[in-house]
């Protein structure tokens, strides 16, 4: 109950409770494959995305997630994976050094219809292993992984600009949860909103352009970030293999 509490007044108070807020300008360059493998149900997911502090100047992450879907149904896919991170020091109250963290996922993707409207349901677990970096011997050197969980809701539609739906107008919001042993204060992880401008280049080929607000409580819970970024998203489902 308390750590529920916690949750709800971080949801309603937000950034406005915590002793310090930072803004930044990000670009965030994506590629995200979901191809199926020889007309089966099962697929290969490859994700790649190059984020940049201040307006792509600088590193803020690199992250590569390879994975494995298999279709059960039209509207239900589930996946796994691993995924690799490395984050580097950004923004005004930036971390040490940088630091690697390896990631295992799992995810379950609902579409549907609704309203004449596409939308996709996308819920995602993560156990991650974060290296903790300190500075001995002259060098920087991971001393403890340290464990978390999270759990991730994204809400997504894209509404229709032209009449062939070549063009659209692409929209969704994702919440991120921490739990387990190792987390006390930031169960709140971090919030993204997005919207954009969609263009179907091909049957299995999309490109999305436009802005994301990242809100992120930092741990410890007195930090937050307000990341505002320019994302582009090449989105590809091309068939590898011949059925």
């Amino acid at each position: 109950m308390k750590r529920a509490l916690f949750i709800l007044l971080a949801l309603v108070g937000g950034a406005s409770a915590a002793d310090h807020t930072e803004s930044n300008s990000n670009l965030w360059l994506n590629y995200v494959g979901d191809h199926p493998l020889f007309g089966s149900k099962w697929g290969l997911h490859l994700e790649s995305q190059i984020r940049r502090a201040d307006f792509g100047e600088n590193w803020q992450q690199l992250l590569l997630r390879p994975g494995i879907n298999y279709t059960i149904s039209p509207t239900l896919t589930v996946s796994a994976g691993y995924a690799w991170v490395e984050t580097h020091p950004y923004g005004d109250i930036p971390v040490a050094h940088e630091f690697p963290e390896h990631r295992l996922w799992e995810q379950a993707v609902i579409t549907h219809k609704v309203l004449g409207l596409d939308w996709t349901h996308r819920f995602r677990l993560e156990q991650r292993r974060i290296g903790e970096v300190v500075l001995q011997n002259g060098g920087w050197d991971v001393q403890n992984w340290r464990y978390e969980n999270r759990i991730r809701y994204m809400l997504r539609t894209t509404i229709p600009l032209s009449d062939d739906k070549k063009w659209y107008l692409a929209l969704w919001d994702e919440l991120f949860f921490n739990f387990g042993s190792n987390v006390s204060m930031n169960y709140l992880d971090q919030n993204r909103a997005f919207i954009g401008l969609g263009r179907q280049l091909s049957d299995t080929t999309k490109l999305e352009i436009g802005f994301m607000e990242q809100t992120v409580q930092r741990r410890g819970g007195i930090v937050w970030e307000n990341n505002h970024t320019i994302t582009v998203w090449l989105m590809s489902k091309r068939p590898f293999g011949k059925s």
